[in-house]
């Protein structure tokens, strides 16, 4: 497995921006309100990414033993975490580019815009935690570790 590409991600977004609109502009109607906390799912998400990266990066630094197993693990959710959230910014964008213009017109839209800005921001966070994640399953190189207590170097 690799790590995440950034053009992963921009397919991703892509294929998010153009299935949302596409759903919005023919079901909008028919579509119940957006809960303003709809995304916020992403936000949990990506405070549970962070408390793990920081806890690997601190274990990995200190050369204590990490279980290979739960690295690979990691960064398997790290990948699925960066690509699921970049389809739902995408998702989220699309939903803030068909809604924004109507907000005139419709007052649904003025609240489904909000819902819509906490989507984006929280999938955006879920993606930059997940990379951060990923990032710190890395094998470090030697001089990235922090020497252990009672060695000298």
């Amino acid at each position: 497995m690799h790590f995440t590409r950034p053009r992963d991600l921009v397919v991703a977004g892509l294929l998010g921006l153009g299935l949302g609109y596409l759903l919005f502009q023919v079901a909008y109607g028919s579509l119940p309100q957006l809960p303003l906390l709809a995304g916020i799912t992403f936000a949990v998400l990506a405070v549970i990414e962070l408390v793990l990266a920081f806890s690997i990066r601190s274990r990995i630094k200190s050369g204590r033993v990490v279980a290979a197993i739960g690295v690979a693990r990691s960064v398997a959710l790290a990948k699925a975490s960066s690509l699921a959230g970049a389809f739902m910014a995408g998702a989220w964008l699309a939903a803030l580019a068909y809604l924004f213009p109507r907000r005139d017109e419709l007052v649904a839209a003025v609240l489904d815009t909000r819902a819509a800005v906490v989507g984006v921001v929280s999938a955006a966070a879920l993606v930059a935690a997940a990379l951060w994640l990923e990032h710190c399953c890395r094998t470090p190189r030697d001089h990235d570790r922090e020497p252990t207590r009672g060695t000298t170097g």
